[in-house]
């Protein structure tokens, strides 16, 4: 089972509140807000996604590329952890 599977629901309800925030800038634009509002709206939308985009790229490396027992040995696990936290501040 992948783990996009096994974490379904718990994807689902992040992108969930994500078209929630799209939503809201949709109805930010249509109401006519001002752009220090829709901006903030935009760059909250942005995070999100950039979290929901880390915690799959994690849960591939973690499962398909370190899986200690299905490829033992396979990377090195502190070479893992490092680029995982680069991918994390990236995509904040």
């Amino acid at each position: 089972m992948t783990h996009t599977v096994r974490d379904k629901q718990k994807l689902l309800a992040r992108v969930r509140r994500i078209r929630g925030q799209v939503e809201a800038i949709e109805r930010a634009l249509e109401s006519e807000a001002d752009c220090e509002r829709v901006m903030h709206l935009l760059a909250s939308t942005r995070a999100a996604m950039g979290g929901l985009m880390a915690e799959v790229v994690e849960d591939h490396v973690r499962h398909h590329l370190v899986d200690a027992e299905r490829h033992p040995g396979a990377l090195d696990e502190d070479a893992a952890e490092q680029l995982l936290a680069i991918v994390r501040t990236y995509l904040k």
